[in-house]
């Protein structure tokens, strides 16, 4: 997994910056409720998304809380007084203090199917009988837009899945979460192109093609010879899905 301390200050950058944001914030804030005051955004990164949420709504209170200490020293220059130091395993909350908790692009980051139990879990535990958890499920098929940048990346060794949609709706109804919709939006500015890709590879990206083993190289190589090297291939359009807790 990438180092998010030091991934920190390329983050945004390196992920489609504001566009992107806005698009998640929007569709999150489709899916909450109106009766909705109080918000946790789980692993908030370095709060690009959080601070949308916060300004979504005029009467919305916004937590954010991650752990890795560089990317919360963002979120906290963006939400002063709103951002928590905190693992999404165990996370400082009482029961029930929240009317609505999202986790964008963590699941898929978890170490296996005991940790996505916990991290789901705990969203629900801190989240209000009749609220809501929306979380996005499926990252990495959603970066497979048909391209011939995924055709050469088809053949590569498998990695898990830890947030295939199936297993989170079944970690949600073990902890009392039933489905309450679902909406898609735009990675805007996440468009592969093949140089990016290579170099996306070569620091460690790919989990399963460690950067400068002959096989990273060879997929490198075969990349390299794809044609227009500088332009993105279509942007990948991710999934939410939102639960409600019942009662």
């Amino acid at each position: 997994m990438l180092d998010y301390d030091k991934e920190a200050e390329r983050y945004d950058a390196s992920r489609g910056g504001e566009p992107r944001a806005a698009a998640a914030a929007q569709a999150v804030l489709g899916l909450l409720p109106p009766d909705v005051r109080g918000l946790l955004d789980v692993a908030c990164g370095t709060g690009i998304v959080t601070r949308r949420l916060a300004a979504g709504r005029a009467d919305l209170r916004v937590t954010g809380v991650d752990l890795a200490s560089a990317m919360a020293r963002r979120a906290a220059a963006r939400l002063p007084g709103s951002v928590v130091r905190a693992d999404s395993r165990r996370l400082p909350f009482r029961d029930g203090e929240f009317d609505a908790v999202c986790s964008i692009w963590l699941l898929h980051l978890v170490d296996g199917p005991a940790d996505l139990r916990a991290v789901v879990g705990e969203c629900a535990r801190v989240l209000r009988p009749g609220g809501v958890y929306i979380t996005t499920v499926d990252k990495a098929a959603s970066h497979n837009v048909g391209s011939d940048i995924d055709v050469v990346l088809a053949d590569r060794p498998p990695g898990p899945v830890r947030d295939a949609a199936a297993d989170v709706a079944s970690c949600a109804a073990a902890h009392g979460l039933v489905p309450a919709g679902r909406a898609r939006f735009t990675g805007h500015g996440q468009g592969r192109s093949p140089r990016r890709t290579v170099a996306d590879l070569r620091r460690g990206w790919f989990v399963t093609l460690p950067p400068g083993g002959p096989l990273a190289e060879d997929f490198a190589a075969r990349l390299a010879r794809l044609p227009d090297q500088d332009r993105p291939r279509p942007d990948p359009v991710f999934t939410l899905c939102a639960f409600r807790k019942a009662g």
